[in-house]
């Protein structure tokens, strides 16, 4: 008899999710408010209802023998509906953790990572004394003083979004009356400032935990990104292989630290002394590792299938080279072109509305066999 895999989400993570599912012979149920969610679309049964809906929640946990997401942001409430089952992957600490970005920065620290120097600010004059001491400081031999600095939301930030790059200069000269309060800006709720770091690249693992505590973990990607967004993912990452085992290790000891089951993805700073910040995580399938889809075996989507629902992790290894680019806002003309050429592999998601900025699909063109 077939399982049954909950997903909390309908976007584009779940839509290829459902996708792996379906060759492994894993039936899906997806619990999103919109009708047509592109996951939806795929999935054998869809749960119209609010993230929120806890009745939903417990109704999506009934029809699944495991439930799982696509994005961070599940309310309290509804983790507590999912979790009391026991069939919540991954589970509850790793949503708690990625859902603040102070008590994730804190946990980096707890499990022996460094994260770019930050300070908690809860107005705007914990911004200017934050900004004010972060950017006098040195990292990696580069003085960042007189710099900007990146003012965070604390939580519900994603692609560029609850975020402000400002300058010390700007933060002074600020008058709290004539609407430049930068915490009032960003919605007056707790706040992160963190040290602009001056990197290299920006370099991101796929990794995966399975339930009997084995891993597999992809080679690092270098990621481009535009706007905030992402905007390209290339592997191999051509940084040195010491960097690669420091970020590879990294990943292991959040993986453990957090006690994981599923794919999480775990971006890092690569400084020009070849050392490594962690930028942060995410709880689930990530988007520098779509060229997983086409340049491995066992893509980052069926290796979380094959985590959550017990079974044995497939091998991540790559056996290409490849270029991933996301399909931003009307991909109309870059998917014509693509499929033009014939040696681009394009996914689009099944949205019916584009708009500037929003992720449409993806392509993938392989450009080499892996080295061995």
């Amino acid at each position: 008899m077939s399982e049954t895999l909950g997903i909390v989400g309908g976007g584009q993570l779940g839509r290829m999710l459902a996708m792996a599912a379906a060759r492994l012979d894993v039936k899906v149920v997806v619990l999103d408010p919109t009708p047509d969610a592109p996951a939806a679309q795929l999935a054998n049964q869809h749960i119209v209802a609010g993230y929120d809906d806890v009745d939903a929640l417990v109704d999506l946990a009934a029809r699944s023998d495991v439930v799982t997401y696509e994005f961070e942001n599940v309310p309290a409430a509804g983790l507590e509906a999912l979790e009391s089952g026991g069939k919540l992957r991954p589970g509850r600490r790793a949503l708690s953790v990625s859902q603040d970005r102070l008590v994730e920065k804190e946990f980096f620290t707890s499990v022996g990572l460094r994260p770019a120097p930050y300070r908690r600010a809860d107005s705007h004059d914990d911004i200017v004394a934050a900004a004010s001491e972060l950017t006098a400081s040195e990292i990696a031999g580069s003085r960042v003083d007189g710099g900007e600095v990146i003012v965070k939301t604390r939580r519900l930030g994603y692609d560029g979004k609850g975020q402000l790059r400002v300058s010390v200069q700007d933060l002074l000269g600020a008058d709290n009356t004539d609407g430049t309060d930068i915490h009032q800006q960003l919605g007056g709720v707790p706040l992160v400032v963190e040290q602009l770091i001056p990197f290299e690249c920006e370099i991101s693992v796929i990794g995966a935990r399975a339930v009997d505590g084995s891993m597999a973990l992809y080679d690092p990607a270098v990621n481009t990104h535009r706007d905030g967004l992402l905007a390209q993912s290339v592997g191999p990452s051509g940084v040195d292989q010491a960097v690669i085992n420091a970020a590879t290790t990294a990943t292991r000891s959040l993986l453990e630290g957090l006690e994981y089951v599923g794919v999480i993805g775990v971006e890092f700073f690569v400084l020009a002394d070849g050392s490594l910040l962690v930028n942060e995580f995410a709880p689930r399938v990530h988007n520098s590792g779509h060229w997983t889809e086409a340049a491995c075996l066992c893509s980052q989507f069926e290796q979380h299938v094959r985590a959550v629902t017990g079974r044995p992790l497939g091998d991540p290894q790559r056996h290409s080279n490849a270029d991933m680019r996301n399909l931003l806002g009307d991909p109309a003309e870059a998917t014509a072109e693509m499929t033009a050429q014939g040696d681009w592999m394009v996914h689009l998601y099944g949205k019916t509305e584009a708009r500037p900025g929003r992720k449409m699909g993806h392509a993938t063109r392989l450009t080499g066999p892996a080295a061995l």
